[in-house]
């Protein structure tokens, strides 16, 4: 039993061990603990250990990313996952650009189509979204490009269905968030602008090639962006 305890003691004594040293904090999304939490970003070097002094060196260790709750570490891919807030942001955010675009592109006409635009916007988080605002942004983007969104160009295609900068806009908007989203998730924005578009009646086909690229940006097969559009026909 003597002799057992004693080299228990000596393998606790002796080994490899790794020192930290924190050289950055923030606020990251931690998988352990399932929400936002700070962290530590972390550096180590391995270090033979006997008797409590170091010896030679085992080579370095990390980064990490140490969550300074439950003191779990990742890699430095844990911070390319949205914090919670930033990702209600990134949604709130999207679906705002979809109905945005959709709203340009079929026009600003018909009050159905002015109202559901608003009620999605504002559905998303953007409590205090109106008709005007959105009118607003629409007219600022056409002073911007000197033109209507879907108006004709002298593009190779001939036509430009929502416009350039909107265009821009909704990969800038979507293609960050949909890594992030479900497949369900990623259909409900789509279905969202589609239900907008199709307040004032049938797709128009500036409406469709929106929509289209709404759903390329999701990350969505164009099968599907065609399965969902035709069932966000048919009523429920």
């Amino acid at each position: 039993m003597y002799t057992q305890d004693r080299h228990e003691r000596n393998r606790c004594l002796v080994g490899v061990r790794t020192v930290w040293r924190t050289v950055g904090d923030g606020e990251f999304f931690c998988a352990d603990c399932g929400g936002d939490r700070n962290y530590h970003r972390r550096t180590g070097r391995r270090r033979l250990f006997a008797f409590g002094v170091p010896l030679l060196p085992r080579g370095p260790v990390g980064p990490v990313v140490e969550c300074t709750a439950c003191h779990s570490r990742y890699s430095l891919d844990a911070l390319d996952h949205p914090t919670t807030t930033r990702f209600s942001a990134m949604l709130r955010d999207a679906v705002h650009t979809v109905a945005l675009a959709v709203l340009a592109a079929g026009g600003t006409e018909a009050r159905g189509v002015r109202q559901a635009a608003v009620g999605t916007v504002r559905a998303a988080g953007y409590a205090d979204c109106s008709e005007e605002q959105l009118l607003t942004l629409i007219e600022a983007l056409a002073a911007d490009t000197g033109r209507l969104p879907g108006a004709y160009t002298d593009d190779r295609d001939g036509f430009d269905p929502c416009g350039t900068a909107l265009a821009i806009e909704l990969h800038e908007a979507l293609e960050p968030l949909a890594p992030h989203l479900a497949p369900a998730g990623r259909e409900s924005i789509l279905l969202q602008g589609a239900r907008i578009a199709l307040a004032d009646g049938p797709y128009q086909p500036a409406e469709r090639e929106v929509l289209a690229t709404v759903g390329r940006a999701l990350l969505l097969r164009p099968e599907d962006t065609d399965r969902l559009l035709a069932a966000a026909r048919t009523p429920s």
